[in-house]
C-alpha cells in the first residue's frame, strides 16, 4: 500500500518487556501471590513501536534515538534489525539505561491474561547536550531524501531543542513533518501536524480532563493549540469516541472495528505512524485519519503493542468509518 516512501522516525526508544505467568498460591512471606512464570518476551516500544508500524505497512524506515548498552538496549536493536529497520542512526549510550517497561500477566488455564504488575526501569538523568550529536548529524543527512519525518516523544530527552530545529527547517520546506507530543511541545510550532490524545490535549492546552469530555470544549481547546503552534492539521485520538481533525479539513469519525478492545498499548503509535505515511504518500489530511482510524481500531483488538499490516488495513477499510473519503484521491488506493 505504501511501498516505495522513505519515512524517518526521530525519538525515544522505548523497550517492552512482557512477563506471562500462572498463579500458584498465597506466599508464605508476605500477602501477596505467587506466579510461575510461563514465557518471557521483549518487543519494540516508543519510538521502536512507530518504526515498526510503518514498516508493517510496507514503507522504508530509518530510525533515530538511543540506547544504553545494557541488555534491553542490545535486545531491542536486535529486533528492529531482524525487522530490516535502519538502526543506523541509534547511539548506543555508554552508562545509559534503555527505558523499559515491563508487564506482568497472569491467567489460568483458558482464562484470558489480566494484567497484574507494571514495573518501568527509567533513567534517573536526564541525557547531557551532547549526547545524540552523531545521531542528529546522521537524521540532518537523511532529511535530504526522506519522504516525511515522524518525531515520537516519551519525555525521555531525544526531542530536544536541535531535533526541532531540524524538523521546522524540514517541514519549512515542505516535508511532512509529524510530532506525536508529550510535555515540552511547544518548541515543535511551526511543523505540519501534531497527534495527542485527549489526555495530552489537556496537558497542552492546561485544562481540565474532564471539561475535554464536552465536544464543543475539546474542539475549542484543539482549536486554540492549532492556530497558537502554527499547525496545518491537529489531529486529536480520542480512544473508544474515534478521532477529530482540526484545520483547513475538519471532521469527526467515531472508533474503527467491530471488535473487542483487548489492549491500547501502541493505539496510539500506530495512528501517528499511519497518518504520517499518508500524508507522505499525497492523501488529503481527512483521508489520512480514516487510515489511521481503522489501523488502530486493527491493533487495539490484539494484546501488546501490535502492528497493522497492509493486509489487515485494507480489509478493516471494508467498514471504517469514513472510507468514501478515500476515493476522492486521483487513481485510488496504492
Amino acid at each position: 500500500m505504501f511501498e516505495g516512501l522513505r519515512v524517518l522516525v526521530a525519538g525515544d526508544l522505548v523497550a517492552d518487556r512482557w512477563i506471562h505467568a500462572t498463579p500458584q498460591r498465597v506466599s508464605r512471606e508476605a500477602p501477596v501471590l505467587v506466579f510461575r512464570q510461563e514465557s518471557e518476551q521483549l518487543d519494540p516500544g516508543g519510538a521502536a513501536n512507530v518504526a515498526r508500524n510503518l514498516a508493517a505497512l510496507g514503507a522504508t524506515v530509518d530510525l533515530f534515538g538511543a540506547v544504553g548498552r545494557d541488555a534491553s538496549g542490545r535486545e531491542l536493536l536486535a529486533r528492529l534489525e531482524a525487522e530490516q529497520i535502519g538502526i543506523a542512526g541509534v547511539e548506543r549510550l555508554a552508562g545509559a539505561v534503555t527505558p523499559t517497561k515491563t508487564r506482568v500477566y497472569a491467567a489460568e488455564a483458558r482464562r484470558s491474561p489480566q494484567q497484574v504488575l507494571r514495573l518501568d526501569r527509567e533513567p534517573l538523568d536526564a541525557p547531557s547536550p551532547g549526547s545524540f550529536v552523531a545521531s542528529r548529524r546522521l537524521l540532518a543527512r537523511a532529511l535530504q531524501s526522506a519522504d516525511a519525518l515522524l518525531i515520537s516523544d516519551y519525555g525521555y530527552g531525544y526531542a530536544g531543542r536541535e531535533l526541532a530545529e531540524l524538523a521546522r527547517a524540514a517541514a519549512d520546506s515542505g516535508l511532512p513533518v509529524v510530532l506525536d507530543p508529550r510535555r515540552e511541545a511547544a518548541r515543535f510550532a511551526g511543523i505540519t501536524a501534531w497527534t495527542p490524545n485527549v489526555g495530552e490535549l489537556a496537558q497542552l492546552t492546561q485544562r481540565d480532563p474532564d471539561w475535554l469530555a464536552d465536544e464543543e470544549e475539546l474542539c475549542l481547546a484543539a482549536e486554540e493549540l492549532r492556530k497558537e503552534m502554527q499547525l496545518e492539521h491537529l489531529l486529536v485520538t480520542r480512544g473508544n469516541q474515534g478521532m477529530s481533525l482540526f484545520g483547513a479539513q475538519t471532521l469527526t469519525i467515531p472508533a474503527s472495528g467491530g471488535g473487542e478492545v483487548t489492549d491500547v498499548t501502541g493505539a496510539g503509535d500506530t495512528s501517528a505512524a499511519v497518518f504520517t505515511l499518508a500524508l507522505a504518500a499525497g492523501r488529503e489530511a481527512r483521508a489520512a485519519m480514516v487510515l489511521a482510524n481503522a489501523a488502530a481500531g486493527v491493533v487495539v483488538q490484539e494484546r501488546g503493542a501490535a502492528v497493522c499490516t497492509a493486509r489487515a488495513l485494507k480489509k478493516a477499510l471494508l467498514e471504517a468509518p469514513g472510507r468514501e473519503l478515500l476515493r476522492r484521491r486521483r487513481g485510488g488506493m496504492r
